[in-house]
């Protein structure tokens, strides 16, 4: 509504409750407040419990007074529930009125809280750390140390978690957590369209490195800070100064020590965004992250959390689709490059390495040259605008190595790697910090024909890369270490896929833990070696024809949604692109008389999960028209004519059913089709393959096979 929105200002309720979200949205106006209008579901409560309950889930708006009666209209049609609480006097006091008896439990002048309040002064001391330098095992080999840290849970498959949850909501995921043909997780960055039908959008990605805050704060929060910037390069943006973040601090600040921790890790975060040219816009702390303890023997000791700092960055990204992924795009033709930022220290505390061995380690990567990751940042996006990429990944949790293996994973392929042993500073580097130390640094993957560019572009800006090696459609990895005097040391020699299932294990265990174990079992068999999914169309795609999108009386759609639907405005915009008139229709339409049947040729149930977040949770919205004598007979009227067509998606799937929609509308009970649980016993979101029959649906006509 633009300029004609009669909301003027918006504010969400936190700690506090309403007199924390009412006082400081009116501030510095003032208002008065009717305590009893606030809506409650039990009526006994107290005016100190109305006003002081920090129930979370609703939020305070300042509304023009003159289109109140309208703003309720909007209210009433989206079922959402609101009520008029006061109103805004200007006299800079906030005056809590209780009908019940007349009296006025708060009436305070609004500078006394939320003016110029006098600082708080912390006094804070520094407690020294005494850290050792990580001591492994002797004989390691990288094979063994690969055991361990592909199972750990910061470096391992994520599958388990991003399987259980819709990805796809909205119509507007560019990029999601997966990639590549097996849809492994291994996405740096993701990417939202702003519209159905632009390439405008937003790039988002996430940044926190929380133990190495064990060893330093400050470096922790500058390495979070990076994460989040080698993270989101791999979308093309408007400019690494758009960049905004959010920063989420969880902390014990009260404990010995960690006050001083929590001040260095803030003054670092501030310093490195200044130099980058980015900045923090918002963010929460938790500054309660400790918590005493009492076990069984009476003993008492306190339990806290490392200090953790979450970078939250977005940022404007003009064309959603120039994204790289860290799949191997062309195994066999291409080559990789490695960024090296951390310019050859190979530091390890803090590293998934040093974890996997009950160790910290005593000397934390750390972000030494600012100006260099910014500089490197520029080059990729530059590289990218120019299509010279073809996958790319950072070095993060589990080390170069592990980087190089996630983009073998998701490309399904192996690869050849030649790391350096002599360092510019005239040492010997040591395989294990080389492949396993988390410093900054990124890999890309190119065609060699575009190797002279690429390396003039990186050379110009003089960043640090090295050529290490190329891709193959052989499924092995092979990693060698060239000494000073050319030799070549193999230090890994091993298939792919056995690797990947390492990789997988941790999320396997934890995924039968969470569904039917026959399902996880099952998929394992099939995960060690698999393909990827191929698609294959009888005909050719094409753009809706513009004589049908511009024609004048185009057949009207009715997208019809419930209260906590959210697939509407997706199936607008498609039924649109295909030259309908889609129009938004609510049940309260229905309920309301404000709509018929009668006018349209199509009706729609959308997905989302209408009055509740469970299994049939259509249920109550048949409701609302079987046992409702108007609606039920427009819904019959329209499903006996002979010019209509319905669709039922997700939610609205089981709504056709419920209403005998599907498969028709005449069959027995005992043959009408229900949803019941399936065999895993949790949604699942996956890529698969369908094939289409002969069907008599009209939006099938012509897609057989």
């Amino acid at each position: 509504m633009a300029e004609q929105n009669p909301i003027v200002s918006i504010h969400d309720q936190g700690a506090g409750g309403n007199c924390n979200v009412v006082k400081e949205i009116i501030y510095p106006a003032g208002g008065r407040i009717e305590i009893r209008k606030i809506q409650l579901g039990d009526a006994t409560l107290s005016v100190l419990e109305i006003w002081g309950a920090e129930y979370q889930e609703q939020n305070a708006l300042l509304v023009h007074s003159e289109r109140a009666d309208e703003f309720l209209r909007l209210c009433g049609r989206e079922k959402v529930p609101c009520a008029f609480i006061g109103e805004i006097t200007g006299d800079g006091y906030i005056v809590l009125h209780d009908e019940t008896d007349g009296s006025t439990p708060v009436n305070l002048h609004l500078e006394k809280v939320l003016g110029h309040m006098p600082q708080k002064t912390f006094r804070l001391d520094r407690v020294k750390r005494t850290r050792t330098p990580l001591e492994l095992p002797e004989g390691l080999t990288v094979r063994e140390a690969l055991d361990r840290v592909l199972r750990l849970l910061s470096v391992g498959s994520k599958r388990f978690l991003v399987n259980k949850v819709d990805r796809s909501v909205t119509g507007l995921i560019a990029q999601q957590q997966c990639a590549g043909p097996l849809q492994l997780t291994v996405s740096d960055v993701a990417v939202i369209a702003q519209s159905h039908f632009g390439l405008s959008g937003a790039a988002i990605s996430i940044g926190e490195q929380p133990v190495k805050g064990l060893i330093s704060p400050a470096a922790m929060a500058r390495m979070s800070v990076a994460e989040a910037v080698t993270n989101i390069v791999w979308a093309k943006v408007s400019a690494i100064e758009d960049i905004k973040c959010s920063g989420n601090w969880m902390w014990a600040p009260k404990l010995p020590g960690e006050g001083a921790d929590l001040f260095d890790a803030a003054v670092a975060m501030r310093d490195i965004m200044i130099e980058l040219g980015i900045a923090v816009d918002g963010g929460k702390d938790s500054l309660s992250m400790a918590a005493r303890v009492t076990e069984a023997s009476g003993k008492t000791e306190v339990v806290k959390s490392p200090g953790t700092l979450v970078i939250s960055a977005y940022v404007t990204c003009p064309d959603i689709t120039k994204v790289i992924t860290p799949d191997i795009k062309m195994p066999g033709k291409s080559r990789l490059l490695f960024i090296d930022l951390g310019m050859e220290k190979d530091r390890t505390g803090g590293s998934a390495l040093a974890q996997c061995f009950n160790q910290v380690g005593n000397e934390s990567p750390d972000v030494d040259d600012a100006g260099l990751l910014k500089k490197s940042f520029q080059v990729i996006q530059k590289l990218i605008a120019e299509d010279m990429i073809l996958s790319g990944h950072d070095r993060s949790d589990g080390g170069l190595i592990t980087t190089l293996l996630e983009m073998a994973f998701a490309g399904n392929c192996g690869i050849e790697i030649e790391l350096m042993q002599e360092a510019r500073s005239g040492l010997q580097r040591e395989i294990m910090p080389m492949l396993f130390s988390e410093e900054l640094g990124m890999v890309i993957e190119y065609l060699p024909e575009h190797e002279k560019e690429i390396l003039a572009a990186f050379a110009a800006e003089g960043i640090p890369c090295q050529l290490i090696g190329s891709t193959t459609i052989e499924k092995k990895v092979r990693v060698s270490l060239i000494t000073e005097h050319s030799s070549r040391i193999t230090v890994l020699d091993e298939d792919m896929q056995v690797l990947r299932a390492v990789w997988e294990e941790t999320s396997y265990q934890l995924d039968r833990l969470q569904r039917n174990p026959a399902c996880v079992d099952e998929e394992k068999k099939h995960i060690y070696d698999r393909k990827g999914l191929s698609f294959s169309l009888s005909f050719v795609p094409e753009p809706t024809a513009s004589a049908i999108i511009q024609r004048d009386h185009k057949p009207k759609v009715a997208i019809i949604r419930e209260e906590g639907s959210n697939g509407d405005r997706e199936m607008t915009s498609a039924f649109f692109e295909a030259g309908f008139e889609p129009w938004d229709v609510t049940m309260t339409d229905f309920l309301d008389k404000k709509v018929n049947l009668e006018e349209f040729r199509g009706v729609v149930f959308v997905g989302g999960f209408s009055y509740a977040d469970v299994l049939d949770s259509a249920k109550g919205w048949a409701g609302v028209i079987k046992f409702n004598k108007h609606i039920w007979q427009q819904f019959q009227a329209f499903y006996d004519r002979t010019d209509t067509f319905s669709l039922g998606v997700c939610n609205g799937c089981q709504l056709a059913a419920l209403l005998g929609w599907v498969p028709w509308q005449g069959i027995s009970d005992s043959s009408q089709p229900r949803f019941i649980h399936n065999k895993s016993g949790r949604f699942e979101s996956r890529f698969v393959s369908l094939k289409i029959l002969n069907s008599p649906s009209v939006m099938l006509k012509g897609m057989e096979n």
